[in-house]
């Protein structure tokens, strides 16, 4: 087992770029998944990827390596809500 260096956390796996796909709807059928994603406070990209997702784990092949969905949205953090001091 390795050590990481001083001051450094356990060591990741890069940033994977995340891959781009054109895909083509019938208009019914995105009005329905864009009505579906807003329903559930998400992009129409985030819900296909999240319908893709559970439809691969129900199948039993999605990959052990998959990183978990991306989160969207503001950061969770410290920072005081309100105006900033001036």
């Amino acid at each position: 087992m390795t050590v990481p260096p001083e001051g450094q956390g356990p060591q990741r796996r890069p940033q994977q770029q995340r891959k781009q796909v054109l895909l083509r709807l019938d208009p019914a059928v995105y009005e329905a998944l864009a009505r579906w994603a807003g329903d559930e406070l998400r992009s129409a990209n985030a819900q296909i990827e999240f319908l893709l997702r559970k439809a691969l784990a129900e199948a039993g092949r999605l990959p052990r390596e998959t990183g978990p969905l991306p989160r969207r949205g503001r950061p969770p953090g410290g920072s005081p809500s309100g105006p900033p001091p001036a």
